[in-house]
């Protein structure tokens, strides 16, 4: 199922895109990035690449809004789904993945901006966090979130998202391993894997409205399609501190399935949950790509 026809593609950016540098789409979820990508490749014959945290993993094809089979079809996608609930994952397992696959043409589309970040600012060679730390962290998460980011060095806590409770929790890790701040450890980064120049990197920028009118009419499809359907599948698995866990709308179908809410309730909560995180995406690559070109879908 492509949610958002390629009829909705503007021709004339279409044209203006390099058919010979890697192509990097960003943008918050709903934007239409896959789409894109997805006409990139059939012009230019390129391979697409995942760059979204969620979308590697296989427990989620709806509510992760991985591309459907019929869009893997249409054009070679990799990074997709290939992770299994339990394994670890990191924007460094991502990178290295990555480093073997810029051989020839391709797209990396994707909502999560720190691998971009990764891809072409550079990652820090941090050491892995031990699994009783990982296992402190989670308690802390659920329990005193506010504590967690009490305990965060001031530079790190600066550059930090702390409305992300995710980058809060890997800030902490990182600390409470090291003795040292993320941010120290980003200071010393070394060369990145694909620099600016090397690639013509996009940001959608859709207006909020519009989005959100694409983010609830995109929801309604994933329960047409099967998302409870899928959220009952893991259901017997849940464990909502872990990664694969924070697919959007995962845990208010969950919360359904257990008896807590109501459905119409959980839909509601979901469509929410990913307003809210479209604006923090949208916030997050409005301060960290301004030096990208800008579309404005829509």
């Amino acid at each position: 199922m492509m949610y958002f026809p390629q009829e909705e593609q503007d021709l004339s950016l279409l044209n203006s895109v390099s058919r010979e540098l890697p192509v990097l789409i960003a943008g918050p979820t709903a934007s239409g990035k896959s789409a894109l990508a997805l006409e990139l490749a059939a012009r230019d014959g390129r391979r697409v690449i995942n760059a979204d945290a969620l979308q590697v993993y296989s427990a989620w094809r709806l509510l992760s809004a991985r591309p459907s089979e019929a869009e893997e079809a249409a054009a070679p996608h990799l990074l997709y789904g290939h992770i299994g609930r339990d394994a670890d994952y990191s924007v460094g397992h991502w990178l290295r993945e990555l480093a073997a696959l810029l051989a020839g043409p391709v797209v990396i589309v994707g909502g999560t901006g720190l691998y971009f970040m990764a891809l072409t600012e550079g990652l820090a060679e941090i050491p892995p966090v031990p699994a009783e730390v990982r296992a402190e962290a989670d308690l802390l998460r659920q329990d005193d979130l506010a504590a967690m980011i009490a305990g965060l060095d001031p530079e790190t806590a600066a550059r930090t998202d702390l409305q992300n409770p995710a980058r809060v929790q890997r800030a902490w890790e990182v600390l409470r391993t090291t003795g040292r701040g993320l941010a120290a450890w980003q200071a010393g980064t070394g060369a990145p894997l694909l620099p600016p120049a090397r690639a013509e990197a996009l940001v959608l920028r859709p207006g909020p409205d519009w989005l959100n009118a694409r983010i609830d009419r995109r929801f309604d499809q994933m329960m047409a399609a099967g998302a409870l359907e899928e959220a009952r599948a893991q259901l017997p698995f849940w464990q909502a501190e872990r990664p694969w866990a924070r697919a959007i709308g995962a845990p208010e179908l969950i919360a359904h399935l257990q008896g807590q809410t109501g459905l119409e309730e959980a839909v509601e909560a979901a469509k929410l949950a990913s307003r809210q995180y479209a604006k923090r995406q949208r916030t997050w690559m409005r301060s960290r790509m301004k030096d990208w070109r800008s579309i404005e879908p829509g």
